[in-house]
């Protein structure tokens, strides 16, 4: 008796089993990234890492012409000012190091910083504001209770831990990423170099 070989059957089966081949092998093979390629995916975190406090209070300023360190009578200024305004932390993520080694990566940032000190120009309201002719108020005085106040908030986010806060966003969203792109080993580190916060005039 013959066997008749079904050609249509086993060229079926081979078809499937090249498919299987192809699909097994894909799903075997993790995309390779190097150094830059992490640094581009990492540049469109950087909005994340920013950490910002809002602040509203009054401004309290009072001021007297002096002669030899003594206060000249009846030229006492103040004013009250009531404001908003924000202080913003974050990282900036173009001074980041990658290094890739196999299925292992690390990212070394740089420190947090303050990147914004904001008094809300159109907040700003002035009253209880003396009207004194041997002393008057000039611009110069708003603007030296304003920095001041900068000054004050920015003391207060960072007693607050606002730095902190800051580099423990970056260091979760980074370590996210570079999991989902399945790094088998994810070291997050912070260069040695601290930049201080200063206080701009905004």
């Amino acid at each position: 008796m013959k066997k008749y070989i079904n050609l249509p059957v086993l060229f079926l089966l081979l078809v499937v089993a090249i498919l299987a081949f192809f699909l097994l092998r894909k799903s075997n093979t993790q995309t390779k990234y190097d150094s830059s390629a992490i640094m581009e995916k990492i540049s469109y975190v950087k909005d994340l890492s920013l950490v910002k406090y809002n602040y509203s209070g009054v401004i309290s300023y009072k001021d007297a012409m002096k002669f030899m360190n003594m206060q000249v009578p009846l030229t006492e200024k103040s004013f009250l000012i009531r404001y908003n305004g924000y202080v913003k932390a974050g990282i900036d993520m173009s001074n980041a190091h990658v290094t890739v080694s196999g299925k292992s990566v690390k990212v070394t940032l740089p420190k947090p910083t303050i990147q914004e000190i904001v008094i809300d120009e159109k907040s700003i309201q002035v009253f209880d504001e003396t009207m004194n002719v041997f002393n008057p108020t000039k611009i110069a005085d708003y603007q030296k209770a304003i920095v001041g106040e900068k000054n004050k908030i920015t003391q207060d986010a960072l007693s607050k831990g606002i730095l902190t806060e800051s580099s423990d966003q970056a260091h979760k969203f980074i370590t996210s990423l570079l999991k989902e792109l399945r790094f088998e080993k994810v070291e997050i580190a912070e260069a040695e170099s601290l930049t201080l916060p200063t206080t701009g005039d905004k």
